[in-house]
């Protein structure tokens, strides 16, 4: 008699090659991104004539237009049902409009050219997102945010290095530079469009009906996690402030870039391993370890009077970035329904970029006013009231992944 055996279970410990390629993505377009940003504030200043004033609007107007966009790409990757295609589409943005950076003459040229990237950006962020928790399993989703956000992290600090190298061999050639920089950007796109596929569940499902009184059905536990991370952004303000802490401490002007190598270089090795912990033991415990390294930060970089403690203060920094950026990617994924994660994405992103304004303006106030350890106190004060509200709404949200 032959005893049929039931087919093995499907290997669920892998991520999948779609999360990968996706991580990919993001690592060559950051690195064409950093590349150009890190440069372009000098450039517009020393060979195009422009005001700090100028900058500061340009930058501004930037960052505004991709959070305000993320809203209603999100929601519409949700009735499309395409997320891939507007993915790409942002990706592409960004790709083809960075020629425009070499080429362009004027000033004008420039903003154009930021806007239509931030676009780009808020476009593909939240339907990427999205992407990611549909193609995970469950049970990888902390390890696969946490993959992802490693992979982006690694091209954060990969860009402005390879940017001053070629400055270096170029004898600060800034075009030069700027037309390197198209070439991973490229890349980016290419794997986006080639190496990602959108799940076949999603393709069956087809266009989803669009409603304003959807908006309800994401729940109180969803709701939770984006308070949390709001008042969490108020107290992680721009890591500009990190750069100016350490030129106040006395750290030579060429060497501050090595502040955004250093926390990226923590950010990125220690994301992966905390998403594989919230999937094991859960994200609750990690996330309060890592507003627990935003602490510390803020008080060491509060009191700290020299470059080696100043440097301690950016490592846990980026800890707390690795311990909490993921986890509350993931913790979106586990809260709303899965036909809405366009629009949970969108809507996550955008007030997170709403209190990171808020946030650099309250901290420039302080500083300029108090000086920079007001500034890195107000912050801590603000990681400890993030810190309360987490643990006394734990509870709602939700401990293990709906779907």
């Amino acid at each position: 008699m032959t005893v049929e055996r039931p087919d093995p279970p499907p290997d669920r410990s892998r991520i999948p090659r779609g999360v990968w390629a996706l991580g990919i993505v993001s690592m060559f377009m950051d690195i064409s991104s950093e590349m150009i940003h890190a440069l372009l504030p000098v450039y517009l200043v020393t060979v195009l004539g422009a005001s700090t004033l100028t900058v500061g609007f340009i930058e501004g107007i930037a960052e505004a237009t991709a959070s305000i966009t993320k809203i209603f790409s999100g929601a519409l990757s949700d009735w499309l049902g395409k997320r891939k295609l507007l993915a790409a589409i942002g990706y592409g943005l960004a790709a083809f409009t960075k020629p425009v950076f070499p080429l362009a003459g004027s000033v004008g040229w420039l903003v154009g050219a930021r806007f239509v990237d931030r676009i780009g950006k808020g476009i593909r962020g939240a339907p990427r997102d999205a992407l990611i928790a549909d193609i995970a399993p469950a049970d990888l989703r902390g390890a696969s945010f946490g993959l992802r956000q490693s992979l982006d992290t690694a091209g954060a600090f990969l860009g402005p290095l390879l940017a001053i190298a070629l400055m270096s061999l170029s004898s600060d050639n800034f075009r030069f530079v700027f037309w390197i920089a198209v070439i991973p950007a490229m890349v980016a796109f290419a794997v986006m469009v080639f190496g990602v596929e959108e799940p076949a569940h999603r393709r069956e499902k087809g266009k989803a009906r669009l409603r304003l009184a959807d908006a309800r059905l994401l729940g109180p536990a969803f709701w939770a996690v984006v308070a949390v991370a709001t008042v969490l952004t108020l107290a992680r303000f721009s890591e500009a402030f990190l750069i100016l802490r350490a030129q106040d401490v006395g750290l030579p002007i060429a060497l501050v870039p090595v502040i955004m190598v250093v926390m990226n270089i923590v950010y990125a090795l220690a994301a992966y391993p905390a998403g594989v912990l919230s999937d094991r033991f859960g994200r609750n415990g990690l996330l309060v370890i890592g507003i627990v390294f935003l602490i510390v930060a803020d008080i060491v970089l509060a009191i700290g009077q020299t470059v080696p403690v100043m440097l301690l203060g950016v490592v846990f920094w980026g800890l707390h970035m690795a311990f909490t950026q993921g986890l509350l990617s993931a913790l979106v994924a586990d809260t709303a329904p899965s036909r809405l994660r366009g629009t949970a994405f969108g809507v996550f992103n955008f007030a997170g970029g709403i209190a990171m304004l808020v946030a650099s303006v309250i901290a420039g106030g302080l500083w300029d006013v108090y000086g920079p350890a007001a500034t890195f106190a107000a912050g801590a004060v603000f990681t400890a009231m993030a810190l309360a509200g987490l643990l006394a709404i734990r509870g709602r949200i939700a401990a293990h992944p709906k779907d």
